[in-house]
This record gives structure tokens, sequence and C-alpha cells, in this order.
């Protein structure tokens, strides 16, 4: 009958609100169950990935260690002087990309843009250092078979630049999908990952500098 109809009835059911697609997403607030759950998933993901490549260079560091403490050939190499013009860009890579990250935070999608794309422009800067400081060392007749020392410098050098390329494709991913406009709420996780693994890398680079130059 007309008169038992009501006025939800009428009406019909509320609209579905639009799905944000912005730019920093939610807070965590409202944030499904589905995708939150899937945040936690990768998130362990990382965790065991950074534990497992912890445990690759403090192995390495310790068989540096000990080789040096029971060699009687360790001649210790001169270190190429650029290394330190590449720890500058490293650390400099880190805080320009915690600057895109509060850009995103803030909504702006251009400086984000801007200050993600320099980051991974300083990492690949960073990578081609390395190739100068190798080859410098090559012009010096230092190969990885000249003697333990520079055996160690080899393979250290050449593991943080193997993981440090992985930290550039997942910086480039980002990048891409971010000048596609298409890092909506769904893909601020593998920003908030691929930055963590980009600064933890800067620190595994910052300690070897120190084991190359205090005991190498």
């Amino acid at each position: 009958m007309p008169g038992s109809l009501t006025p939800g009835a009428v009406q019909g059911p509320p609209p579905v609100p639009p799905e944000n697609r912005g730019w920093g997403g939610d807070n965590g607030g409202g944030e499904p169950n589905g995708r939150g759950a899937d945040r936690r998933a990768s998130f362990w993901g990382l965790f065991i990935g950074l534990v497992a490549t912890s445990i690759v260079f403090v192995s390495l560091a310790g068989a540096f260690l000990a080789r040096r403490g029971v060699s009687d050939d360790w001649v210790g190499i001169r270190k190429p002087q650029i290394l330190w013009v590449n720890t500058l860009i490293l650390v400099a890579s880190s805080l320009v990309l915690d600057r895109g990250r509060y850009a995103l935070r803030t909504g702006d999608r251009g400086r984000f843009n801007f200050w993600w794309t320099l980051a991974t422009a300083l990492g690949g800067v960073f990578l081609l250092g390395q190739f100068f400081a190798w080859e410098q060392l090559r012009r010096q007749g230092i190969y990885v078979a000249s003697n333990p020392a520079s055996a160690f410098f080899y393979v250290l050098t050449a593991t943080h630049a193997l993981h440090l390329a992985g930290g550039m494709g997942a910086m480039v991913y980002v990048d891409i999908q971010a000048l596609r406009l298409r890092l909506g709420p769904a893909k601020r996780t593998a920003i908030d990952i691929t930055a963590v693994f980009w600064h933890f890398l800067d620190v595994v680079w910052l300690l070897l500098m120190v084991l190359f130059y205090v005991w190498g």
C-alpha cells in the first residue's frame, strides 16, 4: 500500500561512495581489511628479505675479518677516492627519496614525481660511480685474484651493487606508475617498501665503508 512505503524504499539504497584514487592513500583508519592484510603480508615479505640480505653481508664481513686476522698475504689496497663521492650520492638519494614521500603525503603529485625520479637517477649515478671505482683498480693492476683484500673488496661491492640494482628496479617501477598516474592507495605499499629497502642498502654501504677503511 502507498501508505506503507518508507522514505528509504522510495529513494532506493544510498549511493556507493566513489573509490579513492588519490595519491596520499588513507591513513589506515578506513583501509579495507583485504588491502590491510596485503600490506601486512608485503611488509612481512620485506622483513624476511632484509633478514636474508643481512645474513649475506654479515657472513661476508665475518669472512673478511677472519681472513684478514689469519692471513700472511693480506695486502691492503688503495681505495679509489671516488668511493667518497659515491657515498655522498647514495646518502643524497635517500634524503631525496624521503622528500618525495613527504610530497606524496601532502598530495603533491608533481613534486613526488620530481623527487622520486631524482632519487632514482642518483641511484644510477652511484652504480656508475662503482664501475668507475672498479676501473680505477683495474688500471692499478688490482684484480679479484690479486690478493685477499682486493678479492673481498670486489665481492662486497659487487654484492651491494646487485642488491642496489634490484632496488632501482623497484624504484623505476614506482616511477613509471607515478608518471602514468596509476599510483592510488593500493600502490602506496610499493612506495613504502621500496623506500625502506633503499634506506637499508644505504646503511649497509656506510658499514662497508667503515669495514674497508678501518680493517681493509
